[in-house]
């Protein structure tokens, strides 16, 4: 059995946001998830389409593993740092700017051929 691992470091998207696109596809075939992901209207939704597109081309170049076999056996998000920015506001104060990212990681699994 083969698990295909692929992982974004630094997206400049919030974990939050990232795991609402992250749960709609854990556990699906490979497939079927990327077909969900190409209609989720979400801005996080792109950076996951392109992370699962590359984590299925690696398990087919390098593993020889159909894609019609494979389904996300682990995908989660985490946080990375966050940047800490000012903005200035009224009466000498500032108002703290975070700017948030996150690390996707992907784990592909290959289906047995009993199931």
């Amino acid at each position: 059995m083969t698990d295909v691992r692929a992982h974004l470091s630094f997206l400049s998207v919030s974990a939050q946001k990232v795991r609402l696109v992250v749960d709609l596809v854990r556990g699906k075939n490979a497939n079927e998830a990327l077909e969900t992901l190409r209609f989720v209207p979400s801005h996080a939704a792109v950076p996951v389409l392109k992370l699962l597109k590359s984590a299925v081309a690696n398990a087919e170049e390098n593993f020889g593993v159909s894609r019609d076999d494979m389904y996300i056996s682990t995908i989660y998000a985490n946080e990375a740092p966050t940047r800490k920015w000012r903005r200035f506001g009224a009466r000498g104060r500032f108002k703290p700017l975070l700017r948030r990212s996150s690390h996707v990681t992907i784990i592909l699994s290959e289906r047995e051929a009993g199931k």
